[in-house]
């Protein structure tokens, strides 16, 4: 962050997902892929070479029936504010901060798929395409010009939607606006959520809904402890929810 003090912090964006609220209906993770041209491979059943930038996770309490009790945890990019762990490994400067909006960016033409950053990323959002993208046949004219395909041979992410951030933009620049309001900019995943269980905005905006969520007692972020700021906060009234998204030591005391 050193190297980025002389540039003025103007927004901070992020999201808070309530956990209390997903339902684990899939729609945010279609919404993303449908977004940014994710391609799927002919066999999906190999998870590790597989592409999912919002990938849906299924929490369970451990008790037997009826006691059971299913939870779920969408997991974007974290887009992680402090010493990001990708950005400070990446040798090709494929990967950047950006301290106007606090975006982590992927630029795919600069990748040399090293993935130095897939092995940094404690969060495990970072992607390697191991084959070219190949869509059936007419599929191809369902693409989102907005978002470029990646070739194979790089590492892709979750990019809170840029693209859509630079539309707002454009519109508030030709309407004579410098400034975007909080309902212009909003990820896909976000726009398809049926229980609106994700909120997204700019931290740093005391009117925007997200920040004043930030700040709830039942704000968390997933692995807290490693002090990359995650600008992806998580919201629960359950304590068990809490404990296995963190991975809480078996001694170790709830934070609050």
């Amino acid at each position: 962050m050193s190297a980025q003090q002389d540039v003025k912090v103007k927004n901070k964006y992020g999201m808070v997902i309530d956990l209390d609220k997903c339902t684990g209906c899939g729609a945010c993770v279609v919404a993303c892929a449908s977004e940014n041209n994710v391609s799927t491979r002919y066999d999906e059943s190999d998870k590790v070479r597989s592409i999912t930038w919002l990938r849906l996770y299924s929490l369970n309490n451990g008790k037997p029936y009826p006691h059971t009790r299913i939870a779920y945890l969408p997991r974007p990019c974290m887009h992680c504010d402090h010493h990001t762990p990708c950005v400070s490994v990446c040798p090709a400067t494929a990967t950047e901060y950006d301290p106007r909006n606090g975006i982590v960016s992927q630029i795919y033409t600069r990748c040399i798929g090293c993935r130095y950053c897939v092995a940094a990323c404690p969060y495990h959002v970072r992607y390697f395409n191991w084959f070219d993208q190949v869509w059936p046949e007419g599929m191809e004219q369902a693409l989102s010009p907005d978002v470029s395909c990646r070739m194979r041979g790089v590492v892709e992410k979750c990019t809170f939607c840029y693209h859509r951030l630079n539309q707002a933009k454009n519109r508030a620049y030709m309407e004579g606006r410098r400034e975007i309001q909080e309902h212009e900019y909003i990820p896909a995943c976000v726009e398809a959520c049926p229980t609106k269980a994700i909120t997204f905005g700019d931290l740093l905006n005391p009117d925007h809904r997200v920040s004043k969520l930030a700040k709830s007692p039942h704000a968390f972020r997933l692995l807290e402890s490693l002090g990359t700021e995650p600008k992806v906060y998580y919201l629960t009234t359950q304590e068990w929810i809490r404990r296995q998204s963190d991975n809480y030591l078996q001694k170790q005391g709830l934070k609050t």
